[in-house]
């Protein structure tokens, strides 16, 4: 037996009230609430549900499947996987519209189709010719790739217990809807119960599962907040979709790290995969350019080196601006602060801005010093040594602060051509014995500044 229950849900946080409210209690967001009718078991149907639960096995009986990983053959996206799908895995993966998401899981669904058997592509935006379009764009395609559009997602279900596929793509999980609920598809309980849905299946039936979420204006996955504690991983494909490169970026991962980067240049026969995202990213580097910095930093277990450039210029406003693309924004202003009480530089009056090429994103404190050197470089009109990297982290005192793997970042610029270092005097000794390059070691922010700029011959 089942009744109708009318409740209001707040489509940004999911919280739920019996009246209408017009701001909501838990994230303050305003006019958020909206009227949704839904069913709900009786007590007598939660009672009969209660008799088909699994009893509790003793951990030592338990077969570990940690170890079981299917390749997709696309060795980036593997990486910011951990190592491949896991089976019983249910994996979200969001990004702004054109990114290129559906582009990629059908990539992926053609390599386990062809290496793994059957593969279930479920869209409820495409039809199965505009799915066979791009396909075929892609290459080749087999029978082992199954296509479904569908907007049910019960449906989905009785596809996959009758199928039996080894790999299911729902594309996307806003346009599912649950018939047993009567709200619109994309609000919080549609969402919330057709993903609860999928991830039963997954876990039940071992089937690995990827879904695709819309995200909002502001960048976020569209939907509850509880959408993302739901899943195993949540994957997120960044980038300009007016620009070739993608970025992969995974934010939750409970099978891997979540400080792994997948690196993809959008072409017209797909997503090609970026092995050396370090020469990518300093192809177009200007050679003496004045605030044009190369650090190295460290994303999972994979060195890249990234350009760091700023650019000061006289302010016309009472207050000057400041603005990071690329770097903590916070962070940024604390090294501006120390170049100002430590070094001697005027910015006071001076508006700067600090990006990282190619679109990466750079959250560690190992970039400072390439910040600050970029700043002071533009500033002074004095450009940096083109074959120089720089490494370290800015304390508030002016000092320069050790990072770690050291001497892995300073392989992969010692590979790449590069023949000198700025980085912190404990870390000087034992970068010339392990990577060759010419060391020279700073303990302050001044120093740092006088080597770079004097060393550079202008």
């Amino acid at each position: 037996m089942r009744k109708t229950v009318t409740k209001f849900v707040c489509q940004n946080c999911g919280y739920e009230s019996p009246k209408w409210l017009g701001r909501c209690p838990d994230c303050d967001q305003w006019a958020s609430l909206v009227e949704e009718t839904t069913t709900a078991r009786t007590e007598r149907g939660a009672r009969d549900a209660a008799t088909s639960y699994h009893p509790p096995m003793a951990i030592t009986s338990v077969r570990s499947g940690a170890d079981k990983r299917t390749g997709t053959q696309i060795q980036e996206f593997d990486r910011v996987l951990g190592g491949g799908v896991v089976e019983g895995s249910l994996v979200l993966i969001g990004g702004d519209p054109g990114i290129g998401k559906s582009t990629l899981l059908t990539q992926v669904a053609q390599n386990l189709s062809r290496d793994s058997g059957k593969t279930l592509y479920v869209s409820g935006e495409e039809s199965v010719q505009q799915i066979k379009m791009r396909a075929d764009r892609l290459g080749p395609v087999n029978d082992d790739l199954l296509l479904a559009t569908e907007t049910d997602i019960l449906a989905v279900q009785h596809y996959v217990d009758s199928l039996k596929p080894a790999f299911v793509i729902v594309d996307s999980i806003q346009v599912m809807y649950h018939p047993e609920f009567v709200s619109a598809p994309g609000t919080v309980s549609q969402v919330r119960n057709c993903t609860a849905l999928l991830a039963r299946m997954a876990k039940t039936s071992g089937v690995p599962v990827f879904i695709v979420g819309h995200v909002t204006k502001e960048g976020a996955l569209a939907g509850p907040r509880v959408l993302e504690h739901m899943v195993d991983t949540v994957l997120y494909f960044e980038g300009d979709r007016h620009q070739t490169y993608r970025i992969l970026r995974a934010v939750k991962n409970r099978f891997g790290s979540t400080d792994e980067l997948g690196i993809f240049e959008m072409r017209e026969e797909g997503l090609i995969e970026v092995p050396n995202p370090s020469e990518v990213f300093l192809s177009e580097r200007p050679q003496h350019g004045a605030g044009s910095v190369v650090t190295s930093t460290i994303e999972g277990a994979r060195p890249i080196l990234v350009e760091v450039q700023a650019l000061v210029a006289p302010s016309h406003f009472a207050g000057p601006r400041r603005m990071a693309t690329g770097v903590d924004h916070n962070r940024t202003l604390m090294i501006l602060a120390v170049l100002e009480k430590r070094v001697g530089l005027n910015l006071a009056n001076q508006d700067v801005y600090v990006n990282v090429a190619g679109g990466m994103r750079v959250a560690e404190p190992a970039v400072d010093l390439a910040i600050a050197v970029a700043v002071a470089s533009n500033f002074k009109e004095m450009a940096v040594d083109p074959t120089t990297v720089l490494l370290g982290e800015i304390g508030l005192a002016g000092e320069i602060r050790a990072v770690g793997q050291t001497e892995k970042r300073l392989r992969e610029a010692a590979r790449l051509g590069f023949t000198k270092a700025i980085v912190p005097t404990r870390s000087a000794g034992k970068v010339a014995k392990s990577t060759g390059l010419k060391p020279i070691g700073v303990d302050t922010l001044r120093d740092a500044i006088w080597q770079t700029l004097e060393d550079s011959g202008q």
